[in-house]
């Protein structure tokens, strides 16, 4: 299915109510104790994911230039 017809069914990006109820649920489930931990863990791991994905396009690049001078 493309994005259009995904839209059209009503399964689009969630809207803030969607999001305080997921907030809601997280908080129940971890705590209020645990919750600053867990999205402090969180955000290193996206920062991690990010930091490598941007050596794996450096080392790409870095082959793509030793393939070309020889």
């Amino acid at each position: 299915m493309t994005f259009a017809s995904l839209m059209l069914l009503g399964f689009g990006f969630p809207g803030a109510p969607e999001m305080m109820i997921v907030l809601l649920i997280a908080l129940v489930l971890f705590g209020g104790a645990k919750l600053p931990s867990l999205m402090r863990n969180l955000g290193r791991s996206a920062n991690e994911f990010k930091r490598g994905m941007a050596e794996s396009v450096d080392d790409n690049d870095d082959a793509a230039s030793k393939s070309e001078k020889v």
